[in-house]
């Protein structure tokens, strides 16, 4: 059943499916279908197809940034997650969900929809996913179960998420050619002064053991350990910048949670160890 905030929100809902995937595409419907959420199929890139050197990937800087030999469906899924920012800025929606076709949803992801999109102030892009167990800092109750936080370090996978026009734009204008996976480039969001929180717990899995189509034989593409010289450079910068910003993002929410937790007929609750804030009279003025 679509949500209250799901029927009034301009929301897209975009899946990356390769052609010769059927049986994900099936599954996808079915597990979609039984939450009455609709999608608009995306062809993904298909690598095996793909003839190289072409202008949306820079092999050089693939290499020096992230010292491995270019992979073709790596390529080809970087291509397909910036086709669906570009159908959404051509539409006259304001958010799209992006999501890979294999994946498992909660039985509470159309609430934690809903829930998000009555909080988009804070975030430009919502992650819903994730192949990293890092530790993300609670930041606003979301629904009874779940919380907006932020990480701090480094989060891997992008099988799930959701966009603004903003940061669809930034995808456009500014991620191509690809340098990095897409999923590593999508973690750099503070570079462009965007906002980037998790849905914790994280909601959606990506993880269930199906044959990767992207990665293969990762050996064949690593490059000699000698490359890391410029690539552990990039990283050490990259890990110290997102460091910085975040937690300047972190202590930013937290200082407006607390500012809100003043204002007349707020509510603290307490989630994490971090106290959050619960405002009726906010949410009714957000209906």
């Amino acid at each position: 059943m679509i949500g209250a905030k799901l029927g009034e929100v301009s929301l897209k809902i975009f899946l990356i499916n390769l052609d010769r995937a059927t049986d994900r595409l099936v599954a996808m419907q079915q597990k979609l279908g039984s939450i009455g959420l609709h999608f608009e199929r995306v062809a993904a890139v298909d690598g095996r197809a793909i003839e190289f050197p072409i202008q949306g990937f820079d092999e050089f800087a693939f290499r020096f940034k992230h010292g491995r030999r270019r992979n073709p469906a790596e390529v080809g899924c970087y291509l397909s997650h910036i086709e669906c920012a570009r159908r959404l800025l051509a539409s006259n929606s304001k958010f799209a969900l992006i999501l890979e076709d294999d994946l498992e949803f909660p039985d509470d992801f159309v609430e934690l929809l809903d829930a998000a999109l009555a909080q988009t102030e804070k975030w430009d892009i919502l992650r819903l996913s994730t192949v990293s167990d890092g530790r993300k800092f609670r930041f606003s109750r979301l629904t009874e179960g779940r919380d907006l936080a932020v990480a701090l370090t480094r989060e891997k996978g992008s099988g799930a998420y959701i966009i603004n026009r903003r940061a669809a734009d930034w995808f456009v204008d500014r991620l191509l050619p690809m340098q990095l996976p897409f999923d590593l480039a999508l973690d750099l969001e503070f570079f462009a002064q965007l906002k980037s929180a998790f849905v914790v717990p994280i909601p959606v899995n990506q993880q269930l053991g199906l044959p990767s189509q992207i990665q293969g034989r990762r050996r064949t593409y690593h490059r000699s350990r000698g490359h890391y010289l410029t690539v552990m450079p990039y990283r050490i910068f990259i890990e110290t910048m997102r460091l910085s910003a975040r937690l300047a993002r972190l202590l930013g929410h937290l200082t407006s949670a607390r500012m809100e937790a003043s204002l007349p007929g707020t509510e603290k609750v307490e989630a994490g160890g971090v106290s959050l804030v619960n405002n009726p009279a906010k949410q009714v003025s957000e209906m």
